[in-house]
C-alpha cells in the first residue's frame, strides 16, 4: 500500500496494533494507541512510506507492517544510549528503511504471516539496510528478526518513558 491506501485502512492497522501491543511486554493503553495513530497519520505522509496488510479469507485484519526511508535529519540515531560511528549514522533519505511496526494478531500467529509481511514490505525498496527497534522481552519478535538476518547494534529509548529497546539493522547489500 502507498500512503493514501494505508491512511484509508487506518482502522485495520489500529485494530491489529492495539491487540498485539496490549500484550506483555508492551502493555500499551488506549491513550498510547491513540498517540501511535497520531504519529501514523504523519508517517503516512513521509516520502517513500509503504505498508502491507494481511487479511483472513473473510476479510478480518490479521497482520500489518509499515515504514519509510529515514530522512537526512532523522532523530533515530540520537535515541541510542551509546553513540555509533558517523558512517553508521549517515542518512540521505534513501540509505535506510525504518521499519516502524510489524504485528500479527494472536489467532494468526505461527503461520509465517510476519515473515511474509516483512518480505512483501521490503520487496524492491532499494535501500542499503533496514533499521528497527524491538523490545528485548518480546522474545518471539527478537528471534524472528535474528532469523531474518538482523543484528543488534545498540540500545535505545524510542520515546520518553519507554523501556529500553534493542536497535537492530538488516544489511540488504
Amino acid at each position: 500500500m502507498d500512503s493514501r491506501a494505508a491512511a484509508k485502512a487506518e482502522g485495520s492497522f489500529r485494530l491489529i496494533y492495539a491487540e498485539a501491543f496490549a500484550e506483555s511486554p508492551y502493555n500499551e493503553t488506549e491513550s498510547e494507541v491513540k498517540a501511535t495513530f497520531r504519529r501514523f497519520r504523519s508517517q503516512c505522509r513521509k516520502p517513500g512510506f509503504r505498508a502491507v496488510l494481511a487479511s483472513a479469507e473473510d476479510g478480518e485484519p490479521a497482520g500489518m507492517a509499515y515504514g519509510y526511508p529515514l530522512s537526512a535529519d532523522t532523530g533515530w540515531w540520537d535515541e541510542l544510549t551509546e553513540p555509533v560511528a558517523e558512517d553508521m549514522r549517515r542518512e540521505d533519505g534513501h540509505r535506510t528503511f525504518g521499519l516502524m511496526e510489524l504485528a500479527v494478531r494472536t489467532p494468526w500467529r505461527g503461520q509465517g504471516i510476519a515473515r511474509r509481511l516483512h518480505g512483501t514490505l521490503l520487496h524492491g525498496i532499494g535501500t542499503e539496510r533496514v533499521l528497527l527497534n524491538v523490545h528485548p522481552d518480546s522474545r518471539s519478535a527478537s528471534a524472528a528478526y535474528q532469523a531474518w538476518g538482523y543484528r543488534k547494534i545498540g540500545d535505545a529509548r524510542p520515546w520518553a518513558g519507554a523501556d529500553l529497546h534493542d536497535v537492530m539493522v538488516l544489511d540488504l547489500r
